[in-house]
């Protein structure tokens, strides 16, 4: 059987709000644009910031140090520093495999949803709490079936993927770009980056009490990890597209 292809998303507020809704994240909560990674330049995001939503370009830098990370990962006991198994409710993160071509949008909007703080704001009854109470006793292949197969994860999905400003490009041109979605959440006290063409989620590193994803720590263990890989490789211009969700201002 053919493998399952969705829409290609594309990386902003409008599009990520519709989706958030159509899945049943409380309206509280609401997508910004991140338009630059200094403090000075965020103070307009309500903090805390409870995920982000970033569209990174493949660089061979960053290939290859995925390559040697994920080698690493493989088994849940390894990306659990030996901790609780892939599954079951003392799990420090829920986390799916991707098996759905180009839904990679919607997995890191899901990943930012069902983790963290902003799990608190998943309306009863949503398609949101059916995913993750599913996902909880489920085995990593198992848990990937599973949002295959879910009809309503599709429908919201391709409800709200011609709503960018943009063409979607074609599987073929998406491939060439080599853009990956990645989703960044605060949990149990760790930043998590989790994208579901890795080997496993990602524990980045412990962050205080009062530190959130959008922390300059958090960044410099997240996203300026990325960047760095890059420019320390010889690249000149590592552009990227991040969002990132929050209260909506009253």
């Amino acid at each position: 059987m053919a493998k399952k292809h969705f829409t290609i998303l594309e990386n902003n507020p409008e599009v990520m709000n519709a989706l958030a809704k159509k899945l049943g994240l409380s309206d509280d909560l609401t997508f910004y644009d991140v338009y630059s990674l200094d403090q000075e330049d965020l103070a307009y995001i309500p903090r805390p910031v409870y995920g982000l939503v970033v569209i990174i370009p493949l660089t061979p830098a960053w290939r290859k140090d995925r390559t040697a990370e994920d080698e690493a990962l493989g088994d849940p006991v390894n990306y659990y520093h030996g901790g609780p198994a892939g599954k079951g409710p003392d799990e420090p993160i829920i986390w799916f495999e991707q098996t759905i071509g180009d839904a990679c949008g919607s997995y890191a909007l899901l990943h930012c949803a069902i983790n963290g703080p902003a799990k608190q704001f998943i309306q009863p009854g949503s398609t949101l709490e059916q995913i993750r109470n599913a996902a909880i006793p489920l085995a990593k292949d198992e848990r990937a079936q599973m949002l295959y197969d879910n009809e309503a994860f599709e429908e919201a999905h391709q409800s709200v993927a011609n709503m960018g400003d943009t063409e979607a490009p074609t599987i073929k041109d998406h491939i060439h770009l080599g853009q990956h979605f990645v989703g960044y959440v605060k949990a149990n006290g760790h930043l998590w980056e989790l994208e579901g063409s890795r080997e496993g989620p990602l524990d980045r590193g412990e962050l205080s009490e009062d530190e959130d994803v959008l922390s300059p720590k958090a960044l410099e263990l997240g996203l300026k990890r990325i960047i760095k890989l890059d420019l320390a490789s010889g690249g000149q211009d590592l552009r990227f597209s991040c969002v990132a969700l929050a209260r909506k201002q009253e």
